[in-house]
């Protein structure tokens, strides 16, 4: 009688492992897809985050290449995307986004320039105002995997 009590434990053991066996695998994997989802929605979100403050930026400061202003009201929108950014973002994208709101407003308070000093800014002296941005946040978004 007592060999059928062993062999009947053994198999409710051998349940109860197997049971609990499947329920980690479940459980490990769907918490490794919740986390892959989360960050892929987060780097969506920042992506798209720095996709406005870009378009944004080149507009204004396509603007201010060619007229000077002293009314403000034009930059809310380029301050309210850094304050955006500066919620979410690792301190060199913060930094980024201010040097290129600066260059921005600089841009305004300067002469308006003619096509060939364009040219002679982004051609043969390499000037590219928004470039340090894109560069910090490519490497903040693959820190959340492929991109």
């Amino acid at each position: 009688m007592e060999a059928a009590y062993i062999s009947a434990l053994a198999a409710l053991a051998g349940t109860a492992i197997g049971g609990l066996t499947s329920f980690a695998t479940s459980w490990t994997t769907q918490h490794a897809q919740a986390r892959a989802q989360r960050l892929a929605a987060e780097r969506d979100a920042r992506a798209e985050l720095f996709g406005r403050f870009l378009d944004e930026a080149a507009k204004l400061y396509s603007d201010a290449l060619q007229n000077r202003r002293d009314d403000i009201t034009g930059l809310i929108s380029i301050y309210a995307l850094t304050s955006r950014i500066r919620l979410i973002s690792s301190p060199q994208v913060v930094e980024a986004a201010e040097i290129a709101v600066r260059n921005i407003v600089d841009a305004y308070l300067a002469p308006n320039i003619t096509m060939e000093e364009m040219r002679a800014n982004w051609i043969d002296r390499h000037i590219d105002p928004l470039r340090d941005f894109s560069e910090a946040c490519r490497q903040e978004l693959q820190t959340f995997g492929k991109y």
